[in-house]
């Protein structure tokens, strides 16, 4: 009976051995297509301005939107405990002072993880009168973020920031395994978390 025991943990762990180097690995790069709008996932904020790795996106989004790839940027994120801004708020900032017209900005201003970014979009998405996006982050949140998007049917594109942030293996290695943990306890908790 213990060899049952062994052979589920080496199971676990071969399991999140492979997701992790499929997270790493996984680009999500395709080729570029046209889209309804550029759904950018939130992140964290510096005080009231977007941190390094949400001006990449937003970047990034901003280049869609200039070369007509999308006509609207859709920017997510809320404001998190002790924060003074939502971050879908410092995004519209930011990205009317690169030139982006107001009135092709939409914002959704409730999510606080990739889970509920997806489901807030896809609620309010008929409203939008949107039906596609290409999605924008990390490439190493990219495979989660597809997956979620999978799972509230929202029809995605991956448009990942053309370079990580994290560029040294030491700033790598506790994103993705961050990022592994959360894919993997998404998928073991039937989509109930994260």
């Amino acid at each position: 009976m213990q060899w049952v025991g062994k052979a589920c943990i080496s199971a676990l762990l071969l399991y999140i051995g492979l997701s992790m180097y499929g997270i790493w690995t996984f680009t999500g790069e395709t080729e570029l297509r046209h889209a309804d709008a550029a759904l950018v996932l939130g992140t964290r904020l510096d005080g009231e301005e977007p941190s390094y790795a949400l001006r990449e996106r937003i970047n990034h989004a901003v280049w869609l939107y200039d070369n007509e790839f999308v006509e609207t940027l859709v920017f997510t994120g809320g404001m998190t405990e002790g924060g003074l801004i939502s971050e879908a708020e410092a995004s519209k900032a930011y990205a009317v002072a690169l030139g982006v017209p107001e009135q092709d900005i939409i914002i959704e201003d409730q999510s606080l993880v990739t889970r509920e970014n997806m489901e807030y979009v896809k609620k309010l998405m008929a409203s939008w009168e949107l039906d596609n996006f290409l999605l924008v982050s990390d490439p190493f949140h990219m495979k989660r973020a597809l997956m979620m998007a999978d799972v509230f049917d929202l029809e995605v594109e991956a448009s990942p920031t053309p370079q990580s942030v994290y560029s040294t293996w030491a700033e790598q290695f506790p994103f993705v395994l961050r990022e592994t943990l959360a894919y993997v306890g998404y998928q073991l908790t039937f989509h109930q978390a994260f």
